[in-house]
């Protein structure tokens, strides 16, 4: 089974001549119809992109809600408000918690879902929603394991059978100046790619906090789905879930072909406190015609942080990141001029004016790609071994468990160990 990769000029094309004309020219000029909105998962990164797909159309509203939490739906909704006032419509019937509570959002008779939950729920809520005819706004990473990569996949096509727009959350893809940037390395500024270095040195997302502040009864299901960036099989591992974001710029770089196979390092410098995820990983992986990829990433604080990327190429060096603003040194120097854009903003922008020009724009096969090539290094990493594409997309290791029960036993595997750690 192979992925198939997504050309590039297509988007960038779309990007270039369809989407700068919202919110007002492409929602008036097609139809006043509001677009009702339902938002599944209402944390920061939910919360951020129910606002900025209400910016995005004149006649969006939100509608309904789903989180595990009515406290912090509602803080959710608070913040909404303020930033979208009477575009915020949602009626306490419209408010859902729960473990099936995505299930009531896209039955409730939205047009568009914004997918925000963990990674691990990713692949049931997608396929729910694309068998439903929704549109989706689908946060990164698309899955945890190879299992749910390929679901995806199958969902992916789905949606593009349906002519429904699937959008990733893979941000740097709609930044103006990484895609300038990009469309520069793809000229040939820079040569021929020899070698790609990308740093993810940050601190930790959400640090698993004390055994001994568990509330009492707690079920290990809702514990460590409250504290989910600390466990492989809902957050996928920090390379998974957050580094994801460089591996997704290697694999734009290298026209989302994949890479023949990958060796890694990694391991816990700081005790897990009951997570069993890595905070560091170093990835070597190997492209056709000897070309290499290495990813490095580290969360661990009071170190050094850095988000770069540097492209290697036999007629120059494009570097991002180091600096304000990309740039090529060699034989074609060049730099980014002109003023950034959103991309946060931009996702939902194209998103939304897809819909309203009757024109889909789908991620699938890339958003796809890019987790596997995630994944892949993880399971390079935990097992101390040579993983090639295959192995990683054929693998049936599920992390994510078939069935979740809120109020269930659930013991997560321990801290991977390579040479120990066995690849499946």
């Amino acid at each position: 089974m192979k992925l198939p990769a997504e050309g590039l000029a297509g988007r960038r094309g779309f990007l270039k001549t369809g989407a700068l004309a919202f919110p007002a020219i492409v929602s008036g000029a097609q139809s006043a119809r509001a677009l009702k909105v339902g938002l599944v998962g209402c944390g920061g990164r939910g919360t951020g992109a129910a606002a900025q797909a209400l910016k995005a159309d004149d006649y969006a509203e939100l509608t309904a809600v789903a989180d595990i939490d009515m406290d912090r739906i509602n803080q959710s909704l608070a913040r909404l408000q303020k930033a979208a006032g009477p575009k915020v419509k949602v009626e306490e019937t419209g408010k859902f918690t729960g473990l099936d509570a995505y299930q009531k959002v896209i039955d409730s008779g939205v047009d568009v879902v914004l997918l925000a939950t963990p990674p691990g729920f990713r692949p049931m809520h997608l396929r729910y929603a694309i068998e439903a005819g929704k549109h989706v706004f689908c946060e990164k990473p698309v899955a945890v394991d190879a299992i749910g990569v390929r679901s995806v996949l199958e969902t992916s096509e789905m949606a593009a059978k349906k002519n429904l727009s699937l959008v990733a959350g893979f941000c740097w893809r709609y930044s103006n100046y990484i895609q300038a940037a990009f469309d520069q390395v793809a000229g040939g500024a820079i040569g021929d790619i020899v070698a790609y270095y990308a740093t993810y040195y940050t601190s930790p997302v959400k640090p698993m906090p004390p055994a001994e502040t568990r509330p009492a009864g707690i079920s290990d299901v809702e514990w460590q789905i409250r504290n989910w960036y600390n466990y492989t099989w809902l957050c996928g591992d920090s390379l998974v879930e957050q580094a994801v974001h460089s591996v997704d710029k290697i694999a734009w770089a290298m026209k989302d072909q994949p890479p023949v196979s990958c060796v890694a390092v990694g391991g816990r410098q700081w005790p897990a406190n009951g997570g069993n995820i890595y905070d560091h990983f170093e990835v070597n992986y190997l492209y056709p015609n000897n070309v290499r990829a290495f990813m490095a990433s580290r969360q661990i604080e009071s170190c050094y942080n850095e988000n770069g990327d540097y492209i290697l190429g036999t007629k120059g060096v494009c570097t991002i990141g180091r600096g304000p603003l990309p740039r090529i040194e060699g034989q074609n120097n060049w730099a980014f001029s002109g003023a950034k854009n959103d991309m946060y903003q931009q996702e939902h922008d194209v998103l939304f004016a897809s819909i309203r020009k009757g024109q889909p724009v789908n991620d699938g096969k890339r958003m796809t790609t890019s987790t596997l090539l995630a994944i892949m290094g993880r399971m390079a990493a935990y097992t101390g071994q040579q993983i090639t594409w295959e192995q990683a997309l054929n693998s049936q290791e599920r992390l994510f468990p078939e069935k979740v029960d809120w109020n269930g036993t659930f013991a997560p595997p321990p801290l991977a160990i390579p040479g120990k750690t066995k690849f499946i």
